[in-house]
């Protein structure tokens, strides 16, 4: 805490002569350009004294020097470089895992797929029941208008799929 008491004493003539300077120029915005810009300035100025009275200026320097000292470690530091070098091969593990697991899994849907026809080139039984009927589009279903033209392909699709 000695360092940071210190730095508190510097900070209050820093942050007062910056105000009153703010202060200074917002007189001569006003006299210049106006009451408005007068304002703006004046606003502007009274934030540094603000930031030292509520001891935001103290946390942003914690903050400010807390990540100066993160970032140069990160840097200088070899072991913090092996640890990145570390998760990035846990990345790439990661996805060429999904790569490969993603072929398996379309490999197999495809296997199946291709088994199906011949399980079905097997003629059923007297049963009729096994083979189940597609459903028919209705008598009066509306033809999809020139607007819905988008849609139509991704329609048919969805009926070949017996989907909708």
């Amino acid at each position: 805490m000695d360092m940071f008491n210190q730095l508190a004493s510097l900070w209050l003539p820093l942050c007062a002569g910056a105000t009153v300077a703010g202060l200074v120029f917002s007189f001569l915005a006003f006299r210049r350009r106006g009451a408005a810009s007068g304002m703006r300035v004046a606003a502007w100025a009274l934030l540094p004294m603000a930031a030292y009275l509520t001891g935001a200026l103290q946390a942003l320097w914690t903050v400010g020097t807390t990540l100066v000292g993160f970032v140069t470690g990160l840097v200088l530091n070899p072991l913090v470089w092996a640890g990145v070098a570390v998760t990035g091969l846990s990345v790439v593990l990661f996805v060429v895992s999904g790569v490969l697991r993603g072929r398996r899994l379309a490999a197999g849907r495809k296997k199946s797929a291709s088994d199906t026809p011949a399980q079905q080139s097997v003629k059923p039984s007297a049963n009729k029941s096994a083979a189940a009927p597609k459903p028919q589009p209705a008598v009066g279903a509306p033809k999809p208008a020139k607007s819905d033209d988008d849609f139509s392909d991704i329609e048919e699709l969805l009926k070949r799929r017996g989907i909708g």
